[in-house]
């Protein structure tokens, strides 16, 4: 394929999946500010790899996969600034805007989650992608896939109350 034809694709790509993977990055993070820069750090990622990507077949999926690889990652580096802030001062966390509550609930919610377990969860119910997407977005296997949102699951549960336990899943389902 001509350069062109693989920038066009590209582009096609792009404006079929950035805000998915914006959706993603913010589910994943919980930041609505960080949910863009992430998506556009996976499409530049993409956009260096895209031949090989492209190649490999599954494109949406490596680009899940990168978006839940840098949100990790930002995760990470938030852990250890956190620390570092606690260090000199104690920290707040301020309010993130005009949520309602069930929704402040279940993202708190969620934000209790390991990781895995939380991606796992977010991309099945939210995004409701199989076990086999998510897996390969991971690079986890479909039986991990499968325990980690079954524990997810369970530990949301545990932290909601028994009703917006019940309506989360039953809005996963529609």
């Amino acid at each position: 394929m001509s350069a062109d034809g693989a920038s066009a694709e590209f582009s096609e790509f792009f404006e079929h999946h950035h805000v998915g993977l914006s959706r993603l990055a913010y589910l994943l993070t919980g930041e609505p500010d960080a949910a863009d820069d992430l998506a556009a750090d996976a499409m530049v990622v993409m956009w260096h790899r895209w031949p090989e990507v492209r190649r490999a077949g599954s494109p949406l999926a490596y680009a899940r996969g990168t978006v839940a690889n840098l949100a990790r990652e930002r995760a990470r580096t938030a852990v250890r600034e956190r620390r570092r802030i606690r260090l000199f001062w104690a920290r707040t966390e301020p309010a993130h805007g005009p949520d309602i509550a069930a929704t402040v609930t279940v993202r708190a919610a969620l934000e209790r989650l390991p990781f895995r377990k939380r991606a796992c969860v977010v991309m099945r119910y939210a995004f409701d992608m199989s076990e086999k997407e998510v897996a390969q977005a991971l690079g986890i296997a479909v039986g991990t896939v499968k325990s980690q949102t079954s524990k997810g699951v369970a530990e949301l549960r545990r932290l909601l109350d028994p009703m917006a336990a019940e309506q989360l899943v039953a809005r996963s389902t529609r």
